[in-house]
């Protein structure tokens, strides 16, 4: 049982032409960090995460779903296992049947 999606990372070669085209869309600058990232939201949808990645790593976008803790279904892809970030919580990623990453968020 998952709590929602809570959020959408999307990784970027330019983190400031990137906010200004979603701010263009309608999102407003939630907070930037000082290292090429921020946070933008719209309304009560999930915000989206923007982070700068070097210029030779493709950008990816991933969907981060809530759990409430890390017993998940054993038939999951599991890309990567439940572990610590250094924000705070735990994360795994898994494949869904076309091949798109999600990221499970459960706390700490």
């Amino acid at each position: 049982m998952s709590d929602g999606i809570t959020m959408f990372v999307m990784e970027t070669h330019n983190w400031g032409k990137t906010a200004k085209f979603l701010q263009r869309v309608g999102f407003s600058l939630d907070f930037e960090t000082d290292h090429n990232s921020g946070q933008l939201s719209n309304g009560d949808g999930a915000p989206v995460f923007v982070v700068e990645v070097p210029e030779g790593q493709e950008p990816r976008t991933a969907v981060v779903v809530a759990v409430p803790d890390e017993s998940v279904d054993a038939e999951l892809d599991v890309v990567t296992p439940f572990e610590d970030t250094h924000y705070g919580t735990r994360e795994m990623t898994v494949r869904d049947p076309d091949g798109r990453i999600w990221t499970l968020r459960a706390p700490k």
